[in-house]
């Protein structure tokens, strides 16, 4: 923790699905003057997620779940088609995305490569994301996918080629920050 902060007061507002604090604190600015702010930061631990592609058929797998923050902002379906992701729940960020790969989309990797982190939202949420890719075959699809009936997922897996996934970040078919990231890395880097 740097010198240029101290925390006042933490106050817990909720506590369900994850935890969200208000911070009432003492910056210091760049001029060097301090100065008293109060912010809410929204805690519900770290993730990972990955893209799956198959450098053969020049094609990517993808999801799409219903979620209740695009709705109530506009996205009328309220489905997000996503790469696939989850929260890390102590686990190490390789060893959660092997088994959301799996839960989510049926497929069994035993290979993936981190290619960075990222804050994801860094004016409210304390998530850093682990970004992966790995590639995928047909001979890995050991189970339908679909997510867990106890989380209440209801996850649709998609194999679409990467061109027309890359292209609907331009039509709006994709709006998922993290996908965008991934579709834009595996761009960058030639993966097909």
């Amino acid at each position: 923790m740097g010198n240029n902060v101290r925390i006042k007061k933490k106050e817990v507002l909720s506590k369900n699905w994850a935890v969200l604090n208000e911070f009432t604190f003492e910056y210091q600015r760049n001029d060097g003057q301090w100065e008293l702010q109060s912010r809410e930061a929204y805690d519900h631990g770290d993730g990972a997620c990955v893209l799956l592609y198959n450098p053969k058929k020049k094609s990517i797998i993808l999801t799409r779940q219903f979620r209740l923050p695009t709705y109530l902002n506009g996205n009328s379906e309220g489905t997000l088609i996503e790469a696939c992701a989850g929260l890390l729940d102590g686990e190490k960020p390789e060893v959660c995305i092997k088994r959301e790969i799996q839960e989510e989309t049926g497929y069994k990797v035993s290979k993936v490569e981190k290619i960075f982190e990222s804050y994801m939202s860094p004016g409210s949420l304390t998530e850093i994301t682990h970004f992966f890719i790995a590639e995928y075959s047909s001979e890995m699809k050991i189970g339908k996918g679909g997510g867990l009936i106890e989380e209440q997922e209801d996850i649709e897996v998609l194999e679409l080629l990467f061109d027309n996934a890359y292209n609907m970040i331009s039509t709006g078919g994709i709006k998922d920050a993290k996908t965008i990231m991934l579709l834009q890395y595996a761009k960058i880097n030639a993966l097909f």
